[in-house]
């Protein structure tokens, strides 16, 4: 699966810590196999992000996305807290 990383993604990403930038970045990587997207929580989210999805980094920190061509490729629109959805 292609991963695309949106402008705002990746600002979000350079200004967390090297060792949560690392996490995310391993996240990605399992995100590709969709064998692992059950591990990773991955979830469609509601209210006026209703067309995106999500999924964990850890316990604090999630990565919403979208799909884009048939859930062929995603593109990363933003990674943080759970401020993210306000």
């Amino acid at each position: 699966m292609k991963i695309a990383l949106a402008p705002q993604f990746r600002r979000q990403f350079k200004k967390l810590p090297r060792a949560l930038q690392e996490e995310a970045v391993e996240k990605m990587e399992l995100f590709r196999d969709t064998k692992n997207h059950l591990a990773l929580k991955v979830h469609k989210l509601h209210g006026r992000l209703n067309s995106r999805l999500s999924f964990s980094v850890n316990y604090r920190y999630r990565i919403i996305f979208m799909w884009e061509v048939a859930n062929e490729s995603a593109i990363m629109l933003a990674i943080g807290d759970h401020a993210l959805y306000d």
